[in-house]
């Protein structure tokens, strides 16, 4: 039985998050939907990272099981054209060894979170980004980012419905900086570690962009992340401003 390797780009606006639901629509869903369509299969996918409602996708990853052995631009074109007009794209398809789980033999997943950050509100992108009209300095935001680096307990970006064994996280990389893309001024935010707590990144962000606006200092920031307690935690930032960007596996073939 081969196992395949996806690559999946994605829009989560529409979605009810990643993981299949009974009634309503995900990408999850979506998918294996298409892979029935397509072969007949009720394959189950797997995925490096289940994100939540409103949340995108640029690198994905997942796999699937089929009892057929098909030619991997097959099953790329044959799930692309089951899953019109919804917007999800599989962006690659290559056939891996029975060892290679898309979850578990990941080693570093990497998230972008972009904060559109002027006085007028995005009418072209409020899908993909967090409107925040009042002046931040990333600089500050970065400074603040680089006392949560390392490993500790994220308890206090953690969401109480958190389902995992331990809040202990590595965050390994957390930069802040300032783009201009066009006429759209943002902010954007670049993390990653082998894995991350349900809501930790929103919750991040949402801390970090008071120490922008001077309401917090990096010391501050420390002192949260020290006392484990959600209740001091800034807001948490909005879902449609994250995209999962990539994940990283020890063999960079996944195989």
């Amino acid at each position: 039985m081969p196992r395949y390797k996806l690559v999946v780009e994605y829009d989560g606006a529409p979605f009810r998050g990643w993981q299949r639901q009974a009634e309503d629509l995900t990408v999850q869903g979506a998918i294996e939907d298409a892979v029935t369509r397509f072969s007949g299969e009720e394959a189950r996918l797997t995925c490096a990272g289940r994100t939540d409602a409103g949340v995108h996708a640029t690198h994905q990853v997942a796999h699937l099981d089929l009892g057929k052995a098909w030619r991997t631009d097959t099953v790329r074109d044959a799930l692309n054209a089951h899953l019109r007009p919804l917007p999800v794209a599989i962006l690659s398809a290559e056939v891996v060894g029975p060892e290679f789980d898309a979850r578990h033999s990941a080693v570093r997943r990497h998230y972008r979170y972009r904060i559109l950050n002027r006085r007028s509100p995005p009418a072209l992108i409020r899908a993909h980004v967090w409107h925040v009209p009042w002046p931040l300095d990333a600089g500050l935001m970065h400074d603040a980012g680089q006392r949560l680096l390392g490993r500790h307990d994220f308890s206090a970006f953690r969401a109480a419905e958190c389902q995992a064994n331990s809040p202990v996280r590595t965050l390994d990389r957390l930069d802040v900086r300032r783009e201009r893309v066009g006429l759209f001024e943002e902010i954007v935010i670049e993390t990653n570690a082998r894995s991350f707590l349900h809501h930790q990144v929103r919750s991040m962000v949402g801390t970090l962009m008071l120490a922008g606006c001077r309401r917090l200092t990096a010391d501050a920031i420390a002192d949260i992340l020290a006392a484990k307690d959600r209740s001091r935690c800034g807001p948490m930032a909005p879902a449609s401003g994250l995209t999962l960007v990539g994940v990283d596996y020890a063999d960079a073939a996944g195989k």
